[in-house]
């Protein structure tokens, strides 16, 4: 079982994040929030980076060939999954097929990443002091955002906020859930074991080797390809960290995550299932207008 790519949390997002989670946006915004994401991704970037004159010019065209990249070589996978999930939905799954199509997500975010780490590398060269700074007052905020919305919570609101979560999601998909589905995510929530202190650390100590990383190549004239290897290794040791207490509790996490979306799709009723089909479809076509687009 492959680790969650959660580049999301690091410094790497700077290359490709808002590329990584464009594959299962809302359905009837997919293609327009798809098409825009070069432009998106820039200002995103922007509020991290702060580019200068120079850069953005060749980050804004570096994002549009990222994009046309995804849209060629990872959006077919994508589809793949998307209408294997249509097939499934209308029976029972198990946790295995849930994490099977997890680990082939994340396996075609990976490799968005990689591709990614070629302008990555460009850009972490012409970084300035002043760019150096920025990302880190900006992973600051990020952080105390964070402690915000989950450390400065009880244990009993945190278990809130998660259903809170778990709820929306499902009833976008499924449509309104009964008392005792409802019930059931509720028991989800209170008994996970997901650790939002644990996250925090780990998430900081990521965002630590990241800036170390940027600091060491910036401006510094290193080859374009000692860049690039390092955030590859980099990228690939968030996605399969090594053998740590935190890989443990990773994989853990992962799997109780598998086995709480087979248990609540399976106690779903047939109506439920067939709007889950409905929703799935109209992802898959809208990913076919995408990969038809160009």
């Amino acid at each position: 079982m492959r680790m969650p790519f959660s580049a999301g949390d690091t410094v790497a997002r700077i290359a490709c994040a808002l590329l990584l989670g464009a594959s299962l946006v809302g359905c009837s915004a997919v293609k327009l929030a798809y098409n825009n994401l070069p432009e998106f991704s820039y200002w995103w970037l922007d509020g991290y980076v702060d580019f200068n004159g120079a850069q953005t010019p060749r980050v804004k065209d570096q994002l549009a060939q990222l994009l046309e990249r995804h849209r060629r070589n990872e959006m077919p996978k994508v589809l793949a999954l998307v209408e294997n999930a249509e097939r499934l939905a209308v029976g029972d799954v198990t946790p295995a097929q849930v994490c099977a199509a997890s680990d082939a997500l994340r396996d075609s975010l990976l490799a968005t990443a990689v591709d990614a780490s070629v302008p990555g590398a460009e850009l972490a060269l012409g970084l300035g002091d002043a760019q150096l700074k920025q990302i880190e007052a900006k992973l600051a905020k990020n952080n105390a955002e964070y402690a915000s919305d989950w450390l400065d919570r009880s244990i009993e609101r945190q278990h809130r906020k998660r259903y809170d979560t778990f709820l929306e999601r499902s009833e976008d998909f499924y449509g309104t859930l009964d008392d005792a589905q409802r019930k059931l995510l509720r028991q989800m929530a209170d008994r996970s074991i997901f650790d939002p202190r644990r996250v925090d650390a780990e998430r900081r100590q990521r965002q630590r080797e990241g800036l170390a990383l940027l600091r060491r190549f910036a401006n510094s004239g290193a080859r374009p390809a000692e860049v690039q290897a390092a955030w590859v290794g980099y990228a690939q040791r968030i996605a399969e960290p090594p053998a740590s207490a935190w890989r443990d509790h990773q994989r853990a996490v992962l799997q109780e995550s598998c086995n709480n979306i087979a248990q609540l799709h399976n106690a779903t009723r047939p109506a439920q299932r067939e709007q889950a089909v409905r929703r799935l479809q109209a992802y898959a076509q809208d990913i076919r207008d995408l990969i038809a687009a160009h």
